[in-house]
């Protein structure tokens, strides 16, 4: 391991955290599209899931850029992201919502990493 393996996590949550972000923030100026959009795809009950993805690209973004719980948040960005790629994206390649996916979930596996703010749970024996 070299001295900057541990900045990993960090460089991954700034790339990962700034395009959700991008895209929640789409997402928030455009909701009723979202909604329409969700709704197109068959989901039921589009105005929540519509903000649940919305909350989870902006909240989830600002939260993970910042450190702050990002296992919780990246697993809920990898499943936004398994759904993308799934209902949306295939038979196409699922380029950029690959790499989100793949993204999210090596920062499930590292974690903050030690440029956050970082709110850990304590870890009990």
């Amino acid at each position: 391991m070299n001295r900057l393996t541990p900045y990993a996590a960090f460089f991954l949550r700034v790339a990962v955290g700034a395009v959700f972000l991008h895209h929640g923030l789409w997402k928030l100026q455009n909701f009723a599209t979202v909604t329409a959009m969700v709704h197109g795809i068959g989901f039921p009950f589009a105005v929540f899931f519509a903000g649940v993805l919305t909350a989870v690209e902006t909240l989830g973004a600002v939260c993970v850029l910042a450190g702050i719980l990002t296992r919780i948040w990246a697993a809920l960005m990898a499943f936004n992201m398994a759904v993308a790629i799934l209902a949306v994206v295939l038979p196409k390649p699922p380029e950029l919502e690959g790499l989100l996916l793949a993204g999210s979930l090596a920062l499930v596996a590292l974690g903050d990493g030690p440029l956050s703010i970082g709110i850990h749970f304590k870890k009990t024996v």
